[in-house]
């Protein structure tokens, strides 16, 4: 687990009990709340204040908690399953998300995590490496023709190495 997350508060909200659980346990170095539904997630954001919030897309109104998070100013990864399209991964960055990742990738959450709470610390720049990663997938799942079809989105996104990247690659 990254040393970064200890004592980080993380709100997770997801409609299945047992992802709950699971993000609970691989973050068990954070203070964590776990909301099963939209409602009790505005409860917990007008009581606390989060380091970070992961968000379920369907079944919990991902999209309308987003909004909330962003307005607390509170970094947020969209999790998802159902929802996982091409047309929803533009929406969650569009909409303000820090990234998008299909829950077969819960394993690593802690790297993810770790990525958007100093990178929201750091000024509020998206770290793009998740999406480096996960492109393969992305293509494989969305088909070889999603990145054209989202050709501005993707070149807004602007996916050229940082300048940290390339000092490491020189």
């Amino acid at each position: 687990m990254h040393e970064s997350l200890t004592d980080k508060r993380i709100l997770i909200v997801d409609d299945e009990p047992d992802v709950l659980e699971s993000l609970k346990e691989l973050l068990d170095v954070c203070i964590v709340d776990c909301a099963p539904n939209f409602e009790t997630a505005k409860k917990f954001l007008k009581k606390n204040t989060y380091d970070a919030a992961i968000l379920d897309i369907m079944g919990v109104d991902g999209f309308g908690l987003l909004e909330q998070v962003k307005q607390k100013g509170i970094p947020a990864l969209m999790l998802t399953a159902h929802g996982l399209s091409a047309e929803y991964l533009v929406k969650s960055i569009q909409e303000g998300a820090y990234s998008y990742i299909p829950k077969h990738e819960m394993i690593n959450i802690g790297s993810y995590l770790a990525d958007i709470i100093n990178a929201s610390a750091k000024g509020g720049s998206i770290p793009k490496r998740w999406f480096k990663k996960l492109s393969p997938f992305f293509d494989k799942k969305f088909g070889s023709e999603w990145k054209e079809n989202h050709r501005a989105f993707i070149e807004d996104f602007d996916l050229r190495p940082t300048r940290e990247e390339l000092e490491k690659i020189l």
